[in-house]
C-alpha cells in the first residue's frame, strides 16, 4: 500500500514539460495548416457545392427535356414529311410519264431537308448540353477557388501577429537579397 501512495506522491513532483512556442519546422506546420484548411473547405463547402451541382443538374435536365420536346416536334415534322412523301409518290405514279425526274428530285429534297433539320436539332441539343456542363464546371471552380482564398486569408489573418508578420517579411527580404546576389 505504501508503494501505491509513493507513486501518487511522485506524480505531483514531475518536472515541467516545457512551454508553448513557435514550431520552426516549416514543412510540418504547412502540412498541418493545409490539412486544416482543406478540412474546413470540405466540411463547409460540400453543402454549397452540392446545392450548386443539384441546381445545375436540374437546369441540364430541363434543357434535355426541352431538347426532347424539340426532337418530338421534329419527329412530328418528319411524319408530316413522310405523309407528304407518300402523297408525292402517289402523284408520281399518276404523272410518271410527264415529269418523273422532277417529282423524284422534290422527294429527295424533302427527305434531305427533314434529315438536315433533325441533325441541326440534335446538334443544337448536344451543344446546349455541352455549354451548360462547361458553364457549370467553371462556376463551381470559381466558387471553390473563392472559398479557398477566403478561408486561407481568414486563417492567415487570424494567425499572423505583427511580430510574426515582420519576422516573415524580414526573412523573405533576406532570401530575396541572397537570390539577387547569386544572380548578379
Amino acid at each position: 500500500m505504501k508503494n501505491v501512495t509513493d507513486s501518487f506522491v511522485s506524480l505531483g513532483h514531475w518536472p515541467s514539460a516545457g512551454s508553448f512556442g513557435f514550431n520552426t519546422d516549416i514543412l510540418a506546420t504547412n502540412l498541418i495548416n493545409l490539412s486544416v484548411v482543406l478540412g474546413v473547405l470540405i466540411f463547409f463547402g460540400k453543402g454549397v457545392l452540392s446545392d450548386l451541382l443539384d441546381n445545375r443538374k436540374q437546369r441540364i435536365l430541363d434543357t434535355i427535356r426541352n431538347s426532347e420536346k424539340l426532337r418530338e416536334g421534329a419527329i412530328e415534322q418528319l411524319e408530316k414529311a413522310r405523309a407528304r412523301l407518300r402523297k408525292v409518290e402517289i402523284e408520281a405514279d399518276q404523272f410518271r410519264t410527264n415529269g418523273y425526274s422532277e417529282i423524284e428530285r422534290e422527294k429527295w429534297n424533302l427527305i434531305n431537308s427533314t434529315y438536315k433539320t433533325l441533325e441541326q436539332l440534335e446538334n443544337y441539343k448536344n451543344e446546349t448540353i455541352h455549354f451548360e456542363q462547361q458553364r457549370t464546371i467553371n462556376q463551381v471552380r470559381q466558387r471553390v477557388f473563392q472559398q479557398a482564398l477566403q478561408g486561407a486569408l481568414g486563417t492567415l489573418n487570424s494567425c499572423l501577429t505583427n511580430e510574426l508578420h515582420l519576422r516573415t517579411i524580414n526573412a523573405n527580404l533576406g532570401m530575396f537579397g541572397a537570390i539577387k546576389e547569386i544572380t548578379d
